[in-house]
């Protein structure tokens, strides 16, 4: 399980004069073959040379006598003049692509966090309820809940149908017991998330129950409700991560469409927030980016300035910034990820939308 622990390893490893190796996999068995991804595998290291030659060994060994093939995804980090190996598989699977760079390539595992963590589902029915916690698309605790049994109420007391036993009273007590159900299924649940730091939650059942439920809920949960979905309470643990992680996704969309529209209105108004290389660069030196967003796959070569880390796409003269000698960086959108996750900021790798493209590609929503 990858943890906030491991990225500041990552950020913070000292490579000296080497090139590190960050390779990130599609690595599901569901839709091709293990050996199909060994081949990618080696394909993949092939294209970063000679250089990473023990590291290919390592990663092949690993492949042929540890790899959990039960995961679909698969980060590993390597550089063997350190001795340093790490392996990350995760529930979710990466775009398959491998670097070699002096840091490590961080965007995938940012997108990862950013997109996964921590997140709760609740399955509600008049009954009772379960709980389930995910993190990364993996599950961390289950639990549940039951309350009065409704079938007794109604066949013990009575019918709400007319001129069967119970009648009219019946039918009271059956919605007052499904409503007691209800509010203790409520505070079950709040209970149960009480100290788990979930940031989406997700309820199925019938509309009726997702309703009369969501109403019972403490505001802080009713404010964390991403979406709702229909499945019997009895469904698998498998089938509930499937359909969430659906819904996950679709989430994200929505709330990164948001977030881009926001992040180009507060710039057209001078106010907290950049858009474009140069800019979003400079933010990314003072420290200022509080959400650093950008376009999946956008890199671009720049320079930074060994006296003072100053980032910039291109060569500048005469500046108190840019101070000491500058050095060519490969990829100065992945210097900004790497100081941005450094003081404390979020990073958003976000998908085919076509403002943030013609945005210039970046942009940050920043601190001050």
């Amino acid at each position: 399980m990858f943890t906030q622990p491991d990225l500041q390893e990552l950020l913070s490893f000292d490579s000296g004069e080497s090139h590190v190796l960050s390779l990130y996999l599609n690595a599901d068995i569901g839709q091709e073959t293990r050996d199909a991804v060994r081949l990618r595998v080696r394909n993949l290291l092939k294209e970063v040379g000679s250089e990473h030659e023990q590291d290919a060994q390592a990663i092949e060994r690993y492949f042929d006598h540890s790899h959990d093939w039960s995961k679909p995804g698969l980060a590993i980090f390597a550089c063997s003049k350190q001795n340093f190996l790490r392996i990350y598989p995760t529930a979710v699977a990466f775009r398959n692509r491998v670097r070699s760079q002096p840091t490590f390539y961080l965007k995938p595992l940012a997108h990862l966090l950013d997109h996964y963590a921590h997140y709760g589902v609740v399955m509600i029915d008049r009954v009772g309820a379960r709980f389930f916690e995910y993190h990364l698309g993996d599950i961390q605790v289950m639990g549940g809940t039951m309350g009065e049994d409704i079938h007794k109420v109604k066949t013990g007391r009575g019918s709400s149908a007319v001129g069967m036993r119970g009648g009219a009273e019946g039918g009271r007590q059956e919605a007052e017991a499904i409503q007691r159900n209800m509010r203790d299924t409520a505070e079950a649940t709040a209970e149960f998330f009480k100290n788990k730091p979930i940031r989406r939650l997700f309820i199925g059942g019938t509309a009726e129950n997702v309703a009369n439920f969501r109403d019972q809920l403490p505001r802080q949960l009713q404010a964390c409700i991403a979406d709702t979905f229909a499945m019997d309470m009895d469904a698998s643990e498998s089938e509930v991560r499937a359909i969430t992680l659906t819904l996950l996704t679709k989430a994200n969309a929505k709330r990164e469409a948001q977030l881009v529209n926001d992040m180009i209105t507060v710039a057209a108004k001078n106010g907290n927030a950049v858009t474009g290389l140069a800019p979003t660069l400079h933010a990314a030196y003072e420290g200022r980016i509080q959400t650093l967003i950008i376009s999946d796959g956008y890199r671009a070569p720049g320079y930074e300035y060994e006296g003072s880390g100053y980032l910039s796409p291109d060569l500048v003269l005469d500046t108190p910034e840019a101070a000491g000698d500058p050095h060519e960086v490969p990829d100065v959108v992945e210097a900004a990820v790497t100081r941005t996750l450094n003081h404390g900021g979020h990073v958003e790798v976000i998908s085919e939308n076509e403002t943030l493209e013609q945005a210039g590609r970046i942009g940050a929503i920043l601190r001050y």
